[in-house]
């Protein structure tokens, strides 16, 4: 209790503005002590004290103390300071809005002492006692020490648990400009109740005030790195919570089946043979329901995870047939060389694009060919692995190398790119340009594909002429239509999606503990309910309800800004 009065007389030392840096006035034993700070007395324990405030004058901006106050030593440090740690100052601060020229700035505080911080640091001609809650006013934001006006700006408080963090918010919406941010967060810095945040420290508030779940923050953080509208939508579902509502029935359903095998352990010897079994067969029957739900989820390819990382789409070809070339035109800058000289790409370029709303990986890789050049056989080896490491991968060859014959359609690929494709490869057909004129009538026919292509469907391909921009707009328009086809169609964004690998890893765990179940005998329904329990615990862990260690959710939130 000692420690806790301790504890609330320093807090109210430290904020009293009447207090800070004034001088405090005792008496013991006839004989006057002067202490720079109330919470300097306070701290110092052994220090038995016993002060009533009554007068403060302004004029000499003393605060004279009244009362008698008794000391086991003879001596007081005087020039001793009250400093708080970071766990005692719950109030945080940071800059939430990205950092330079703009028009305007956000500043937010959240914490304990958010409404002394709007009491000290702002300003008006007719100031009310309190702010009026989630309404903004314009206030001068001023130095906690000096009075000095800052800024002009917009303030609006947020009274928990009614805000983000559900605490007490207050957000300073100020001019952008470097020394008027400087300035503000300097005098933040001196209210000693004040700390700056660390990332994602005002987000993981909102998930321990239970404003939101795990799956909501990392909605959330896909949401502020979204780039494509397809990322977009997929992380406007997850923020919403469309993916805790399905992890929530998920987790019901087991505990329902949890509840048929508690029944049985608990009040089995008042039921018959015939009844127990019941109880067991329907007990297996719903978890096989559950099974059949999550692998269902499971079952999607990596869609969910693809659209939010990016898909990833390979370049590959023969030398000297226009991948670098591709690569700039999709990029719309000189990001690859070029040059007419094969082998020139010796290494995988990477960079990030967005065709037609989907976030595509893009690589352009090193010609594949034989080459006894060492460089180049390094990067023709990893040329092959992002082949095989791509979600969807573009072959790109010269139309007039590949074509048999100028009477005929038929396209031969080179034996140095059979053993890359697959059946899902597509095909660019460039400079179409240096070919006068195809077989009218006559549809190009791919010979040779080796054995990883099934003949029965005709391959996409697309004939362009990447040095005159004939037939890139088709192809652009094709290519679209293709990411559309195999990552959107039929696919609804507001239904909840696996976005994340700790998805899938807890969802797989929970069909295993789920069969570990169905396994056991009747006679060993004890075992089998912890292994109910366990499923339960896996689905609860996506959300964050059975969540308790601290470097799975430190791995979440540090990938926050500070601001959020």
């Amino acid at each position: 209790m000692l420690r806790q009065w301790r504890a609330s007389i320093t807090q109210k030392a430290v904020k009293d503005p009447r207090i800070q840096r004034r001088q405090v006035q005792f008496r013991e034993n006839n004989s006057t002590l002067l202490i720079p700070n109330l919470a300097s007395a306070v701290l110092h324990r052994s220090f038995r004290w016993n002060c009533r405030l009554h007068r403060l004058n302004r004029s000499s901006s003393r605060l004279d103390a009244t009362g008698y106050a008794s000391c086991t030593h003879t001596t007081l440090c005087a020039k001793s300071e009250a400093t708080l740690s970071d766990a005692q100052r719950r109030t945080i601060y940071a800059l939430s809005t990205p950092p330079g020229k703009a028009g305007i700035a956000v500043i937010r505080i959240s914490g304990p002492d958010a409404l002394d911080v709007w009491q000290r640091m702002t300003r008006k001609n007719k100031s009310g006692a309190a702010p009026t809650p989630w309404m903004f006013q314009r206030r001068h934001v001023v130095d906690p020490e000096t009075e000095e006006r800052l800024d002009d700006s917009l303030t609006v408080f947020f009274k928990g648990p009614k805000s983000f963090t559900t605490e007490d918010t207050l957000e300073l919406h100020i001019h952008s400009g470097r020394a008027v941010l400087s300035a503000v967060l300097r005098a933040l810095a001196k209210l000693p109740y004040c700390r700056p945040a660390v990332p994602g420290e005002f987000t993981r508030r909102a998930f321990e005030g239970g404003r939101l779940d795990l799956t909501q923050v990392e909605g959330l953080r896909d949401l502020i790195d979204a780039e494509t509208e397809a990322q977009r939508r997929v992380a406007v579902s997850g923020a919403e919570g469309a993916a805790r509502a399905r992890y929530a029935a998920l987790r019901s359903q087991i505990l329902e089946c949890l509840v048929f095998v508690e029944g049985f352990i608990d009040f089995g010897e008042d039921v018959d043979e015939l009844g127990q079994e019941a109880m067991i067969r329907e007990a297996h029957n719903r978890a096989l329901n559950i099974i059949n739900s999550i692998r269902s989820h499971l079952h999607d390819n990596r869609r969910g995870e693809i659209l939010r990382s990016g898909i990833k789409l390979a370049i590959f070809g023969p030398p000297n047939a226009g991948k670098s070339s591709l690569f700039n035109f999709l990029a719309q800058r000189d990001a690859a060389i070029t040059s007419p000289i094969p082998g020139t790409t010796r290494d995988v370029l990477t960079l990030t694009l967005d065709i037609g709303g989907f976030p595509v990986v893009l690589s352009d890789t090193a010609g594949l060919r034989e080459t006894l050049d060492t460089v180049e056989q390094v990067g023709v080896g990893r040329a092959g692995n992002a082949v095989k490491e791509a979600d969807l991968s573009l072959c790109v060859l010269s139309l007039p190398d590949v074509l048999s014959s100028r009477d005929n359609a038929l396209v031969r690929v080179p034996d140095e790119v059979k053993n890359h494709l697959k059946p899902d490869t597509l095909f660019l057909l460039n400079k179409s340009d240096t070919i006068a004129s195809l077989p009218l009538n006559q549809p190009l026919t791919f010979t040779e594909y080796g054995n990883n292509y099934d003949n029965s469907k005709r391959p996409q391909f697309w004939t362009a002429s990447l040095r005159t921009s004939e037939g890139t707009q088709p192809f652009l328009d094709g290519l679209a239509q293709v990411l559309r086809s195999r990552y959107s169609d039929g696919f609804d964004y507001t239904s909840p999606l696996i976005t994340h690998a700790r998805h899938r890893d807890m969802l797989e765990r929970s069909v295993m503990h789920l069969e570990e179940f169905i396994a056991f005998s009747p006679s060993e329904v004890d075992i089998a309910a912890e292994s109910l329990r366990y499923a339960a615990r896996a689905i609860g862990s996506v959300s964050g309800l059975d969540v308790g260690v601290e470097e799975v959710l430190g791995g979440i939130f540090s990938s926050f800004c500070v601001g959020k």
